[in-house]
Order: structure tokens, then sequence, then C-alpha cells
């Protein structure tokens, strides 16, 4: 201990910084020199936008004194979201939006820059609007020349199962655009959404979220709305049978006002009771055409927006002014540690 003590005392900062200003012209140099490059690529780096919408969807059953609860508050997840009766449940948000199904869908969405400069679809935008650093332009350039160039495919022209690799490329880029996270402890559903441009940032946040809205409540209610046109079917033959079955008794009970035969009444009589059973069913039918309405309805998931989509007012990065300082910093600390190299030998 009082080894290490004396070594301390032994250090001396005035020969420290009489070493380092015998090396000023390399501080001098290396300096200014990394303050330029790093400015010059820093600025190179095309500015960028992020958009976060976070939303509190309905779940379809959820116990509030169950174990799963009491778990997630601290931190824990007890797959209290299978008790939901979905199979696509919050957890399984952001892998839908990566899908290329979810991703190809968002191809023909119409953007405009903020400026107005640019209005296209949103796979042109980014297959031909983006901008990016020169060396990345020299990189693509060098790709182009050892590969065979591929034709332009119109973003109408989309297979799901079959993508081209230009259409590939836009769905990975459109991909790490896009960030879903879910919460655990209470399901709050966050979508963050970076670009270039920030009206087509908070564009893309919105329709991403509606889109999403959109998924969720076709699979809620696919089966009550496949009942509701089953039914819907039914209840219009129905109406249609006794409609037909009503215009021939009609027909017949007119024709045969003054004929008292047995046989006659006995004909009206089973038509008037074949039009009531038409009547009944028609009836029936209708009222569960109502219900299957209601289920559709009791089906429909609301989704609560706790933050809407906003153009940002700021660029979220790069943070240029923090890049330039630390590389600027780590110069010199690299460059104090090679006027320091005779200095720190003769110490040891």
């Amino acid at each position: 201990m009082t080894e290490n003590k004396e070594h301390l005392k032994q250090i001396d900062i005035a020969k420290i910084v009489k070493e380092m200003y015998k090396c000023k012209k390399l501080y001098l140099y290396i300096l200014p020199i990394t303050f330029i490059l790093s400015c010059t690529l820093i600025l190179c780096v095309p500015r960028y936008y992020t958009t976060t919408v976070k939303l509190a969807p309905e779940l379809s059953s959820y116990n509030s004194n169950s174990l799963n609860e009491i778990a997630s508050s601290f931190g824990f997840d007890l797959g209290g979201s299978m008790n939901t009766g979905d199979a696509i449940f919050p957890e399984l948000y952001p892998d839908l939006i990566s899908s290329n199904d979810f991703l190809t869908s968002l191809f023909d969405v119409p953007v405009t820059t903020k400026d107005g400069s640019i209005s296209t679809t949103y796979y042109n935008y980014m297959s031909t609007k983006q901008k990016t650093a020169w060396w990345n332009k020299a990189r693509s350039w060098i790709q182009q020349l050892f590969k065979k160039e591929e034709p332009m495919s119109a973003s109408k022209n989309v297979n799901p199962f079959m993508l081209t690799k230009r259409q590939f490329d836009i769905a990975k880029g459109i991909a790490s655009k896009i960030e879903c996270t879910v919460d655990k402890k209470n399901y709050v559903i966050s979508i963050t959404v970076e670009d270039q441009d920030a009206l087509i940032c908070a564009t893309m946040a919105d329709t991403i979220t509606a889109r999403l809205q959109d998924f969720i409540t076709t699979y809620r209610t696919s089966k009550a709305r496949n009942d509701l046109n089953y039914f819907t079917k039914l209840c219009n033959e129905a109406k249609m049978k006794y409609e037909k079955t009503r215009r021939t008794y009609g027909a017949y009970a007119d024709a045969n006002q003054d004929v008292t035969l047995e046989s006659y009444r006995l004909k009206q009589n089973d038509l008037e009771n074949e039009m009531q059973l038409q009547y009944n069913n028609y009836n029936a039918l209708a009222t569960q055409v109502q219900q299957a309405r209601a289920k559709v309805q009791e089906r429909t998931p609301a989704f609560t927006t706790l933050q809407s989509a906003s153009v940002p007012i700021k660029p979220a990065g790069p943070k240029r002014m923090f890049f330039v300082l630390g590389m600027t910093f780590l110069a010199f600390l690299l460059t104090t540690a090679y006027a320091l190299r005779g200095f720190l030998f003769t110490e040891e």
C-alpha cells in the first residue's frame, strides 16, 4: 500500500505537460485534420426523423385477479395473453409488421415530402428518392458492375410469395425503418417510424397504425362476418320464398272468393299455412341476422390511441456535434498516448 502511494506521488504533472508540449506540432496537425474529416464525413450522412405512435389494444378477455396480472406488475409474463382466445395477441404484432404480406401492402401508399417536391408511392420513394452517403453510392455502383441489372418492377405487380430481388430489398429497407414494441406489463403498443422526410415519417406512422388496426379487426371479426354473410344469404332466400308463396296465396284467394267447395277451401288453407311457415322461417332468420350483426360489433376490437402520429420538428439524427467532438477527443487521446510513449516506458 505504501509503495502504491509513493508511486502516485512520483507522477509529475508538469513533466507530462512538458512531454505533450514537445509534440505541439503533432497536435496542431492531427486535431484540425480530424475535425475537418469528421465534419466532412458526418455532413455526408443524411438526416432522419422519427415519429412514435402508442396504442392500447382491447383484449378479448382478461382476468384482473389472475396470477398473470400480479406477475406482470413485477415485469414477468406468464403467458396471460394466451387466455384471450386470439391466435394473434399483442406479443406477435412486431412479427406481423415485419412479415412480407404487411410490408408489401405499404408499397402503394401515396406519400408527399414536406416541401412538396416529391409526390409518389412509398415504393418509388424508397427505390429512387432516398439520400445516401457518397461511400454507399460508390459501393452500390461497384456492385452494379458485377451483377446483372434487374428491370424496375412496379409496385402493383407484387407477389409476397415470390418477390423479386428489388422488391425484397425495398421490403427489407422498409422493415428497417419500422420498430414495433409491446410493453409486457400493460400491452401498450409502440410503433416508431424513421424516415428522411418529416411529413413522410408521420404519414407512414399513421398508415402503419391504421393498417395494423384493420388487420387485427379483420382477424377478430372474420368468423362473425362469415356468419353474418351466411345468415344474410339464408334470410334473403327465405324472404324470396315467402313473397312467392304470399303472391300464390293471394292470387288463389282472389280467384276463388265465391267458391264453396271444400277442396278449394282446403287448398286455400294449405297455401295459407305454407305462407305462414315461410314467414316464420323468414322472421327467425331475420332475427339471426340482427344477432350476427351485433356479434360483429361485439368482436370488433377497440384501440385507444395514447399518442398519435405527428410531424417531427427536429431531426432525430445523426448527432453531428457529438460525432465531431467524439472523434476529435479520440484523436487527442491517441496523440497524447503517442506523445507520452517515451515518458511511460521510462517510468516503468
